[in-house]
């Protein structure tokens, strides 16, 4: 076993994991039940040949389900019946994860790094983009994922031993 400085000398390939993704024309409930039932903070939507078009945050997928008058006053939720309130998540039936997304011309930078990233560079492009994971990849295709509590997990154990060094097994 081996120390080796976190920040500059790991690499986003080694710490990607093998999470799911989805395309475009995928259901959005059935993209929101993945969300839900892996506790991801959000998946990457890849086109028909793999390649990351965009994130879908979870939190994305929330501004669906909750009605635009209780995000404006999230007060009102403690008058909605449990009836309604439980139909919220209909709001996805018939939906695509492309509808989920914001218009190609409001969308956002593509959080996405090549497999030889920096751990710093990753969590940079994190914290700029306040996304929840980045979508690591090798000559364009999806090698992984990186998602924001993974990252601060490795930081994290590095910074407890005083080191600044995370171990590589």
């Amino acid at each position: 076993m081996t120390a080796t400085p976190i920040l500059t000398a790991v690499r986003a390939r080694d710490l990607a994991q093998d999470l799911p993704t989805v395309r475009p024309d995928s259901d959005a409930l059935a993209a929101a039940r993945l969300i839900a039932s892996h506790r991801l903070p959000g998946v990457a939507v890849v086109d028909a040949d793999g390649n990351p078009v965009a994130v879908l945050p979870a939190s994305q997928v929330l501004r669906f389900v909750v009605p635009t008058y209780i995000q404006e006053d999230p007060h009102l939720a403690r008058v909605v019946d449990e009836a309604t309130a439980d139909r919220s998540a209909g709001a996805l039936a018939g939906k695509r994860v492309g509808d989920l997304l914001p218009a190609r011309g409001q969308r956002v930078e593509l959080a996405a790094v090549e497999g030889d990233a920096t751990a710093l560079h990753c969590a940079a492009l994190m914290a700029r983009l306040h996304s929840p994971l980045v979508v690591v990849t090798d000559d364009g295709r999806v090698r992984g994922l990186l998602t924001a509590a993974h990252l601060l997990e490795v930081l994290l154990s590095s910074a407890e031993d005083g080191s600044g060094q995370a171990s590589t097994k």
